[in-house]
Formats: C-alpha cells, sequence, structure tokens
C-alpha cells in the first residue's frame, strides 16, 4: 500500500508585472497553510518524502507548512510539478523508491486536481463529489493506492481517503 498526499498551493496574489512562477502567497494563503500544517500533524498525515514545485507560491506554503511536522521530511524541488499535466504528473510518480511508502506533491491546479480524479475509484461518494467539483487553493487530497511499488501507480486504483480544505480548520492562534 502507497499513500499519497496532495496539496494545492495556498491562496497566491497576482501582482501586475511579476512572471507566474514567482507570485507570492496571498495574505489569506499565509494564514490558511499553518493551519493545514497543524491539520497534517495532529492526523499524523506524515510523507517519507515531499517533491515541491518551484514556484514561489508552493515554496512558500511548505515553508509555513513544514515547521509543524516533526519530524519534517525529506523534501526536494521537482520542476517536472510545475504547469504538469497528468502524464507527467504520473510519471513523477512511477521514478518513487521502493522505500517511500508516502509521498507528497506540493503542486497547483489543474494538474492536481487532475490527477486526483484520475487515480482515485472509490471514496466516500460526497467526498468525491466536492473533489470533483473543486481543488481549492491550500486544499489537501489523501489518496491511499493499493499497490506495492510506486511504478504500478495507474488510473483509477486509488481510494480518496479524506479531501480537506483550509475553511474547514480552524484558524490558528
Amino acid at each position: 500500500m502507497r499513500r499519497l498526499l496532495l496539496l494545492r498551493h495556498a491562496k497566491s496574489e497576482w501582482p501586475n508585472g511579476i512572471a507566474d512562477p514567482e507570485r507570492p502567497l496571498a495574505p489569506r494563503g499565509r494564514a490558511a497553510a499553518p493551519r493545514m500544517g497543524v491539520y497534517l500533524a495532529r492526523e499524523k498525515l506524515l510523507a517519507d518524502k515531499v517533491l515541491i514545485s518551484p514556484a514561489r507560491r508552493t515554496r512558500e506554503t511548505w515553508d509555513l507548512v513544514s515547521p509543524l511536522l516533526d519530524p519534517v521530511p525529506l523534501t526536494a524541488s521537482e520542476p517536472r510539478i510545475y504547469e504538469a499535466p497528468v502524464a507527467r504528473l504520473l510519471s513523477v510518480l512511477r521514478e518513487q523508491a521502493s522505500d517511500v511508502q508516502t509521498l507528497m506533491l506540493v503542486g497547483h491546479n489543474p494538474g492536481l486536481e487532475e490527477l486526483s480524479l484520475t487515480l482515485c475509484a472509490t471514496g466516500a461518494a460526497d467526498t468525491l463529489e466536492r473533489l470533483s467539483t473543486k481543488f481549492p487553493t491550500g486544499a489537501l487530497a489523501v489518496i491511499d493506492l493499493p499497490v506495492d511499488d510506486w511504478q504500478s501507480v495507474a488510473p483509477s486504483i486509488g481510494r480518496l481517503d479524506r479531501f480537506i480544505t483550509p475553511r474547514e480548520l480552524p484558524e490558528t492562534p
């Protein structure tokens, strides 16, 4: 069994004259990201490895989430996650080492939403419906994959364990 955690970057700004990869988090995103970190720690949703898009907004999201995790997982920047279609994201998954039981991707839409919908064949009907409607900024999808290795990941084999948005979580002090 493998577990995949898909964390979309928190809400970002759209400043004039700033290239998309350099867009920073908005104040709302800076408030939401730590709430997701608290949730991950409380629920013991700890990855063995985290791959992060090199975009500024994903790095800033992870910088606000990771200090709340103990231990902080092995983290690497993965340029292929940025603006990635599902096929590229599946390739990234299938390249992971066998010692990685739980993998987290910190990335973007539409890629993360499309990947989760491609992988998930089962899960609570209401949760699957919410996921298929919208994968908002800062949201987390937890997908269980009944495979022994990442190379075996294929469409429609996953079970959506949960789908959490920052709005569902209490404010952090």
